[in-house]
């Protein structure tokens, strides 16, 4: 059968346009960090750069337990794409952002207790504390705009549109980065300049975001009268995709804390060799994110339209070019690995402990790449119980293993189990794929 009669149009150009874009998008995210940390940087003491990086740490957790509004929305909207239904499309951004908005308003109303707990948890030094909490009574009123962002994100990358997706985030962390400097070298306002500048450019990124969408809400057609956004079959359903990807996304964060705390026992030059270590998966992840993020949009197409070969297609050439780049990120790892380590760090104590186990962190990319990779298919396919399912399997074991690893003193032994945790989130999900595959059209 020719690619042509499988998918009209599909081939590897289909997919390097949506992927490359998402990519170069995913590259701007530490960019901002480096540009946060750099202009509170050069204020006239320390507590400035601690401030912020507990700031950042609170809202990511904060915000991250919502990424299901990203994740979810793709999977759904795409579904409805391929079914060719506007109004349903419409319906599932309207859903996500009703929540988005509830949401935002929630976590500005707790804003309180969420502070005191945090800084329960963190404890830093009273200066450090003081600033962050400066910082955060700040940045808090962006939070129904950084939520609706996370539905827009995935709406447009459920159109396949990587295009806007680029445009949007290097945007809005262009307009971030240029506040920042205005506000914190022009102004004066130290760590409060920061977190004004997100929150302008969080709800400039609302604005901006609702304009891309315009086109593609003009192809598809519909109405958003009568949507049914309060249907009660498709909100229980929502909520029960929203569980399984909170429930995932929860575990995945809870086995890279347990790392890092294992880490820590093992001593402050280990805890910091292992995080300098860790960047090399972030490094990594810009790639294989883009490719994940290609599958969830093409596979979501072919799922809800029920077409079994486009579904296979979209899965072969998005897993091929995954592969693909898994092994070129680790043939570089290996190649300069040294040469990041010392652009990371510049304690020679932190450099020699990580270059002891530098080996683990190259293999990073190849062992997490199925993982990577399946998750987009599994979330186009929208099959989040058994995508939840085999991510706590995977926590489970990974725990085992560090547990014994940290008892035993043995860093190789940790990073021996973090190098398992990621190939067993691909491996179990490969081992399920089967399942989720349409059947043909007329069985």
């Amino acid at each position: 059968m020719s690619r042509s009669r499988i998918w009209p149009g599909m081939g590897d150009r289909r997919v390097l346009k949506l992927t490359l874009p998402i990519i170069l998008s995913n590259a701007t995210v530490p960019l901002l960090g480096a540009a946060d940390t750099a202009v509170v940087g050069h204020l006239d003491s320390p507590h400035y750069i601690g401030a912020v990086a507990v700031g950042a740490l609170i809202f990511s957790y904060v915000f991250w337990s919502f990424g299901f509004l990203r994740m979810a929305t793709t999977g759904l909207a795409a579904q409805a794409v391929g079914r060719r239904d506007g109004n349903a499309v419409r319906a599932v951004f309207a859903r996500g952002a009703v929540i988005a908005v509830v949401a935002g308003g929630l976590v500005m109303l707790l804003q309180g207790p969420i502070i005191d707990l945090a800084m329960s948890l963190i404890a830093p030094g009273g200066m450090v504390e003081a600033a962050a909490r400066d910082y955060f009574h700040v940045r808090i009123w962006a939070s129904p705009a950084t939520l609706m962002q996370y539905c827009m994100l995935g709406w447009l990358l459920a159109m396949g549109d990587s295009r806007a997706i680029f445009i949007f985030q290097v945007v809005l962390n262009g307009l971030n980065i240029v506040l920042d400097i205005l506000f914190v070298q022009g102004f004066g306002w130290d760590v409060r300049g920061v977190a004004g500048a997100t929150v302008i450019a969080d709800y400039s990124g609302v604005v901006l975001g609702w304009y891309l969408m315009q086109s593609h809400l003009k192809r598809l057609g519909g109405s958003w009268r009568g949507i049914g956004i309060f249907n009660r079959v498709e909100l229980t359903r929502l909520m029960r995709v929203n569980g399984d990807i909170f429930i995932r996304t929860l575990a995945l964060t809870s086995a890279f804390a347990l790392f890092t705390s294992f880490s820590a026992r093992m001593g402050e030059v280990t805890l910091a060799a292992n995080a300098v270590l860790q960047n090399f998966l972030v490094f990594g992840s810009f790639a294989l994110d883009g490719f994940a993020h290609a599958a969830e949009t093409l596979v979501g197409r072919a799922y809800g339209a029920g077409r079994r070969q486009q579904f296979l297609w979209a899965v072969r050439k998005t897993t091929i070019w995954s592969v693909v780049s898994a092994v070129v990120m680790t043939l570089v790892f290996a190649a300069l690995g040294i040469f990041i380590i010392k652009g990371l760090t510049g304690i020679e104590a932190v450099r020699i402990e990580a270059y002891r186990y530098m080996g683990w962190a190259v293999l990073l990319p190849v062992s997490g790449v199925l993982g990577f990779q399946f998750d987009g298919v599994f979330l186009g396919a929208m099959q989040t119980r058994a995508w939840r399912n085999m991510m706590l399997v995977s926590v489970g074991l990974f725990a085992i293993l560090a547990w014994g690893a940290m008892m035993t003193g043995s860093n190789h032994g940790l990073w021996a189990a973090l190098n398992v945790f990621l190939l067993l989130r691909g491996v179990t999900l490969v081992w399920l794929y089967p399942t989720i595959i349409p059947k043909p059209q007329g069985a």
